[in-house]
């Protein structure tokens, strides 16, 4: 070989490497985009990757090999509102007012919502250059009642999806119990479809919801992919009135409910299928979870907590504990099982750190940032968790042990049950709760008691935003 063409070969050698280098350097200064992917009234034990005999869900399963499946991850609420108002703000929702102990959540007449002091993930993000977006099941405000209520007033540019839940607004058509018929029909509920300000069906065709947001989501992906999104995805179902696309009716072995999950999955799928297409897989955090446990009263249309005790509207364990499936691949190693506890409000404080943000310091926020969980093999400091109904603190989890101060189904019991001293569980070994260990552990219970009085000295009264409810309904 002559030396002229050995030169040429070297400094074309030398150009694709300090391009490859380049490559690299641009691809860590962007920070991550970041998909929440939030399921509604999804069990523990609803997915196959979490021991669903029948119930197909080869994506999620593919996404848990792919990534990290936690045993452990709580959502901040029992029940809807709450819950989704402490993934975005990072705060127990006893700190924002969107809890009340009679009006559990919004509902389709009210005029309160996620208050405007309230900084969300999306408004952080936008800080840093992100585009933002929601797709799905907003409910933290009817704006056609109150504007402030309105997604893009809380910082998402663009917003396609329900209000509120798709059981609110039911119509004299619908016969009682309507929600728990495996057979619906939609004209028995008023739900409206909006995209951004624009009304497009009332009531919307639920059967093509599933199949809507996740094409929304697509499109959402493809337009900015040249910078980077937070893409915030409440899916509107399991929760009934179930409803489900032509290619999935009567699929499942578990009936309309099954049908259902498994078209989820067939979305979270097409979702992380459109990130590698679009070579976005390794520079984007995704995450599924559940804004709650299973809705056990609507019986076969009702989901499972598998092992785990109660479902929706509780703060036992079936209640508050959810699937949380982790992916990113080249940075979260594959196939991990996660066994340490975490959250849903660890979803902000987290992203907040991803996207190399500042948290906001004149307020509390509860999320804690468990980059080490997902990246290595760290440990995340933690003092409790606190579970709460509507705005009463239930039961307290400091380490391995959850004491239960006052005890309630979620549905149909009319008054909680107090404990004292406090029922004790350790949910390492006993997740189902079924062995009350109080009497062997007074210093497990005093130590709680402790972090219980710990946490209550940092809440400040917030008016409830669910109780005009009570002002609208007269």
């Amino acid at each position: 070989m002559n030396a002229n063409l050995l030169n040429r070969l070297l400094c074309v050698s030398l150009l694709v490497c300090s391009i490859g280098a380049a490559g690299i350097s641009l691809g860590a200064e962007r920070p991550p985009n970041v998909i929440i992917l939030f399921a509604d009234d999804l069990g523990y034990g609803d997915l196959g990757c979490y021991g669903h005999p029948t119930i197909q869900t080869p994506n999620l399963d593919r996404m848990a090999s792919e990534g990290m499946r936690f045993t452990e991850f709580y959502s901040a609420a029992e029940v809807c509102t709450p819950s989704r108002a402490a993934l975005l703000t990072g705060r127990y929702p006893i700190r924002s007012g969107m809890t009340h102990d009679q009006f559990r959540v919004l509902r389709a007449v009210s005029t309160g919502h996620l208050p405007l002091e309230e900084l969300t993930l999306a408004e952080i993000l936008k800080t840093k250059g992100y585009s933002t977006g929601i797709i799905g099941k907003w409910h933290l405000g009817v704006w056609t009642n109150n504007p402030a209520g309105h997604p893009h007033r809380h910082g998402f540019d663009f917003s396609f999806g329900l209000p509120h839940s798709n059981d609110m607004n039911a119509t004299p058509l619908a016969p009682k119990g309507a929600g728990t018929l495996a057979v619906q029909k939609s004209e028995w509920w008023n739900a409206p479809l909006f995209k951004n300000d624009q009304l497009l069906e009332q009531p919307a065709d639920q059967s093509k919801l599933t199949r809507r947001y996740t094409e929304e989501a697509v499109g959402f992906i493809k337009a900015n992919k040249e910078k980077p999104f937070f893409l915030y995805l409440p899916h509107t179902f399991p929760h009934t009135p179930l409803f489900a696309s032509e290619d999935f009716v009567g699929k499942s072995q578990r009936g309309v409910y099954g049908d259902v999950v498994e078209e989820l999955d067939w979305s979270v799928g097409r979702v992380l299928d459109t990130l590698r297409s679009e070579g976005l897989s390794e520079n984007t955090f995704v995450f599924f979870s559940s804004d709650n446990g299973p809705w056990l009263i609507m019986n076969q249309q009702g989901g499972s907590a598998g092992l785990l005790k109660e479902g929706k509207g509780s703060t036992w364990e079936g209640g508050m504990r959810v699937p949380g499936i982790a992916w990113w691949p080249g940075r979260i190693p594959a196939g991990r099982i996660q066994r340490t506890m975490a959250c849903t409000m660890d979803l902000f404080t987290t992203t907040v750190a991803l996207a190399d943000a500042a948290l906001p310091d004149d307020r509390v926020i509860d999320g804690r940032d468990i980059r080490p969980l997902l990246f290595d093999t760290g440990t995340v400091e933690r003092d409790a968790y606190f579970f709460y109904r509507g705005t009463q603190l239930y039961a307290a989890r400091k380490g391995n042990f959850k004491a239960h101060f006052k005890t309630r189904a979620g549905y149909n019991q009319p008054k909680p049950e107090e404990h004292n001293p406090p029922l004790l569980y350790n949910l390492k070994i006993d997740p189902s709760e079924t062995h009350n260990i109080s009497s062997q552990h007074s210093d497990v219970i005093t130590a709680i008691e402790q972090s219980v009085e710990n946490h209550r000295s940092t809440l400040q009264p917030a008016p409830s935003q669910l109780v005009d409810t009570i002002t609208v309904q007269k």
